[in-house]
């Protein structure tokens, strides 16, 4: 069997085809599977996390309908695009109580 010798030269040409190769993969297919992703759905820990809140708290929220939910089984599910609309809807001007 013929032994081949490789060089720095070719690892580098090797390096720099395997970099783009890669770099194909990461940026056009990533992007548009990102776009067709179905929705970003958290666990009720999570939410609690993200608002800072406690469990009896956003379970008050689930009853008044302030925050939709899916449960499935057991879990109960909320969709990150709700909780982030909810919380802009909810947005207060800071300025409001004549602070500057």
């Amino acid at each position: 069997m013929a032994a081949t010798i490789l060089t720095t030269e070719d690892l580098d040409i090797f390096k720099h085809e395997l970099f783009d190769e890669l770099k194909k993969m990461f940026n056009h297919p990533l992007e548009k599977k990102q776009e067709q992703e179905t929705p970003k759905l958290l666990k009720s820990h999570q939410v609690q996390r993200m608002l800072g809140i406690s469990p009896g708290t956003l379970q008050n929220l689930r009853i008044n309908g302030t925050i939709p939910f899916t449960k499935i089984g057991g879990v109960i599910l909320y969709s990150l695009e709700d909780i982030n609309a909810i919380m802009q809807r909810n947005k207060r001007n800071d300025f409001s109580n004549g602070k500057k």
